[in-house]
């Protein structure tokens, strides 16, 4: 296992609509492996493969309950409600902002043994799994706000001032 750098807002990896897994083999299993590794290093609550570089429908996420999802292919199949959450990115490090999220989603995916599985989650553990699929399809927190303004700097030492001309607003 090892940690993998995480790219940065700037990075055309981060825009791409990343590619179905077709099957679970060896080397997605130590693409796993590397992404577990680099969430808990970073430290976050999520990690998407295009984070790492690599154009896959890969997302690790692990819950404040210490429970660790690898998804193969995830998909959110039902939202409900919404609410405003806080959120941030380990590929924008030292920046937030608030964000419109639901309150809970089910989810279905491919374990990383490539056997169906549906989540149902709310709270944090439903915020990330949203946040982390959209980095599947090129999309950024950042994305959703209507002014680069709304992102503040959070006091974590120094850190690297966005990358992309403006950030998108949507």
């Amino acid at each position: 296992m090892a940690v993998i750098p995480i790219r940065l807002l700037g990075d055309p990896v981060l825009r791409v609509k990343c590619k179905r897994v077709p099957a679970a083999d060896r080397s997605l299993q130590r693409l796993i492996d590397d992404m577990v590794e680099t969430l808990r290093a970073a430290p976050g609550v999520g990690l998407a493969a295009p984070q790492v570089g690599v154009p896959l429908r890969v997302v690790v996420v692990e819950s404040a309950e210490d429970e660790l999802y690898c998804l193969i292919n995830p998909e959110v199949v039902k939202r409900t409600g919404s609410r405003t959450v806080e959120e941030g990115c380990l590929s924008l490090p030292g920046y937030r902002a608030l964000v419109s999220r639901a309150e809970a989603v089910v989810v279905k995916a491919r374990d990383r043994n490539y056997k169906p599985v549906r989540i149902r989650a709310n709270e944090l553990l439903a915020q990330a799994l949203e946040h982390e699929i959209d980095h599947l399809d090129g999309v950024l927190f950042v994305d959703y706000l209507k002014s680069q303004d709304e992102l503040y700097r959070v006091d974590t030492g120094p850190q690297p001032v966005p990358q992309e001309q403006d950030v998108p607003a949507r």
